[in-house]
């Protein structure tokens, strides 16, 4: 995939192991939306998955229903390709917001669900929505300095690599004020119908970090966890609100160890 082709419109990023005889994860990203970051779990989920992770444009300024359209649209061509095999649908935090209206906008297209840290507990943090409102009186300059103050916030810094740090905040800072404007009022905005979320009959897993400095992502899964009929909640003791970037964080370990993952049995039928 292009720089060209990723700033024109919302894409997959594939990675360079493409195994269309496996089940197919979609990964919906956090705030950043560049996909960059799930980059660190993807040599464990290519165990099990074919991986895809959503990218969106650094100016794009889509409503909740023109994402969650563009995201069915990517999914349907990836399954033109190789339609009989069950798709995982994952969302981390801005991303599990996404998730959710894209899975009870097509409910049977997903065998799996997965939401981390989901942001729809935004409305929660009176603090941030302040703050989120106030921010067009902050000269863009200086949200170089900003990105660089919710860092603690964002991730528990001890349990993630220099590296990873680096490449977090090098991901902040590359989304313009406006945009990041934007996603945030669609958090201020976010709003979902229950109902249609009790009609979710598949597997469920909610994942949240205990350490969360950023949103109250415990009590929120487990809100959740009230209204999806068939769900599991998994709480990781010490991770923060950016957790798959945690070294100790192993995402294909966790659905493992859950029982989330497709029987031998399953795969080998897709694989036929």
């Amino acid at each position: 995939m292009t720089i060209t082709e990723v700033e024109l419109n919302p894409c997959f990023l594939t990675p360079k192991r493409v195994q269309p005889e496996y089940p197919l994860l979609v990964y919906l990203p956090g705030m950043d939306g560049t996909g960059q970051l799930l980059r660190s779990q993807t040599a464990g989920l290519e165990t099990g998955f074919d991986v895809r992770s959503l990218a969106l444009p650094r100016k794009d300024l889509n409503t909740w229903d023109a994402l969650t359209k563009s995201v069915l649209d990517l999914i349907d061509a990836e399954l033109e390709k190789s339609s009989q095999r069950p798709v995982y649908l994952c969302g981390e935090s801005f991303g599990g917001c996404l998730a959710m209206k894209v899975a009870i906008q097509a409910p049977d297209l997903f065998k799996r669900i997965i939401l981390i840290n989901p942001a729809s507990s935004f409305h929660l943090r009176p603090w941030l929505s302040w703050a989120s409102q106030l921010t067009y009186l902050v000269p863009t300059g200086l949200y170089d300095i900003g990105a660089l103050g919710l860092l603690p916030f964002l991730a528990s810094l001890s349990r993630i690599s220099r590296s990873d740090r680096h490449d977090l905040l090098k991901t902040m800072r590359s989304v313009p004020a406006e945009t990041v404007l934007w996603r945030l009022s669609l958090l201020r905005e976010f709003d979902v119908d229950e109902e249609k979320l009790r009609r979710l009959t598949q597997p469920v897993l909610l994942i949240a970090g205990a350490s969360d400095r950023l949103l109250p992502s415990v009590s929120e899964v487990n809100r959740i966890g009230k209204i999806l009929p068939n769900n599991k909640i998994v709480v990781l003791p010490h991770c923060g609100h950016a957790c798959l970037l945690e070294q100790d964080t192993n995402l294909y370990e966790i659905l493992k160890d859950n029982d989330f993952l497709e029987s031998k049995t399953d795969t080998n039928r897709v694989k036929k």
